[in-house]
């Protein structure tokens, strides 16, 4: 039996890990599908979608985990929901666990099989599920910087790709992976003056090849950091340690020589 169930209690917002057209290739594969009633509506999809896909629908999150052998979500489960995971049971979603002992304790107290999309790696090392999410994320802070740096948002009133007679602003981004690749796109895109931090030659070598003059690249080192943080009207952190919290490279010094 497969499950899908993704009301977030606390946020009340839905969120769907089960399109309609997933439901209906799990019903194609003999799976039960059931879906908690408006897990599609924050994508549009209506239970009726799930109904005509096979699905079943239930009322509510306890009567999910109640009939489930797996549960697909998006997002970690709330404290109400993981009290609903017994032995046993399959847990397939985002868990981000570095930064949340008690969510861990939690999991392991149930003793169910959780599986975290954001540690699933592929025969090359790669992280095939959390790559979709990374490059929202990428392209996304490059959006959302742009938007804070105006003068409406309370910031200095810059344009990422300047104007005629007046220089671009400089966008740090710090790590050239997924994350960072596909922010460095975006801002070199919009005529950013882009510089990509590193401590891998080979991403570094590899992006200066993507890249060529439309951005710089720079060996990741504190100096070097520091360097480019204090020269910075945007600076982008997407350094990634698999499975652990994110580390902090921008210290509170740094941060005091930003400018305002």
């Amino acid at each position: 039996m497969i499950v899908g169930t993704v009301k977030e209690i606390k946020t009340h917002e839905y969120r769907v890990g089960l399109t309609p057209e997933s439901a209906h290739e799990l019903n194609a594969h003999g799976h039960e599908v059931v879906v908690q009633s408006g897990a599609g509506l924050g994508i549009g999809a209506r239970d009726d979608d799930y109904r005509a896909a096979g699905a079943e629908i239930a009322p509510g999150a306890a009567s999910v985990f109640a009939k489930a052998e797996m549960i697909v979500k998006v997002k970690e489960p709330q404290p109400e929901e993981r009290k609903l995971l017994r032995k046993g049971q399959i847990l397939y979603t985002y868990l981000h666990l570095a930064p949340d002992p008690e969510q861990t304790a939690d999991l392991v107290q149930s003793g169910a099989t959780c599986i975290a999309y954001e540690t699933v790696t592929d025969a090359h090392g790669g992280l095939p599920l959390l790559k979709p999410m990374s490059q929202v994320a990428g392209r996304m802070s490059i959006q959302a910087g742009a938007t804070a740096l105006e003068k409406a948002h309370g910031g200095r009133g810059v344009l990422l790709g300047g104007v005629p007679g007046v220089l671009p602003a400089k966008v740090v981004v710090i790590g050239g992976g997924v994350v960072g690749f596909n922010a460095a796109q975006m801002a070199a895109g919009l005529g950013a003056d882009v510089t990509i931090l590193d401590r891998n030659p080979e991403v570094l070598e590899k992006l200066g090849t993507y890249f060529e003059a439309r951005a710089k690249t720079r060996f990741s080192n504190k100096a070097n950091l520091a360097d480019c943080v204090a020269q910075a009207d945007l600076v982008i952190g997407a350094v990634l340690i698999p499975g652990a919290a994110a580390p902090k490279l921008v210290s509170r010094d740094m941060l005091k020589t930003m400018k305002p």
